[in-house]
């Protein structure tokens, strides 16, 4: 009796691992590779800091399906990306272009990174001259 219990536990097990797996079968492995990738690269407008592999939310299944059969019909990551980005704009995307508007996003650290050491530097330099002063 406890060996046919643990006999079907494996057999669900094993069953449901397949059946994970054939959600979205594609033809080749460099589609199936190109399919998660984007997946990983692309975020869940509904929950902001997943990606579309990982979420759970409607909007994200619908984008996975959608990205799905345009893997399936062979189109290119750029293609798929930009009417992704054409459709939901740039905030899909993990990694934002470099834009006008995004410039801060990318170079914003690094500014202030630099005017706080300039600041840091003349107040050092402001201080040093009035002690010897």
């Amino acid at each position: 009796m406890r060996l046919d219990f643990l006999v079907g536990c494996i057999l669900i097990f094993l069953c449901s691992a397949v059946l994970a797996n054939t959600t979205y079968p594609l033809d080749s492995p460099q589609k199936e590779a190109q399919f998660q990738y984007l997946l990983k690269d692309l975020r869940c407008l509904v929950c902001q800091n997943q990606d579309l592999a990982d979420s759970n939310a409607e909007l994200a299944k619908d984008l996975r399906n959608q990205v799905y059969l345009m893997v399936k019909q062979g189109k290119s990551d750029s293609e798929i990306i930009d009417y992704l980005t054409d459709r939901y704009g740039d905030f899909i995307l993990f990694k934002p272009p470099v834009k006008t508007v995004t410039f801060l996003l990318w170079y914003g650290p690094v500014l202030f990174l630099l005017v706080g050491f300039i600041i840091f530097w003349r107040t050092c330099f402001r201080v040093k001259a009035r002690n010897s002063a």
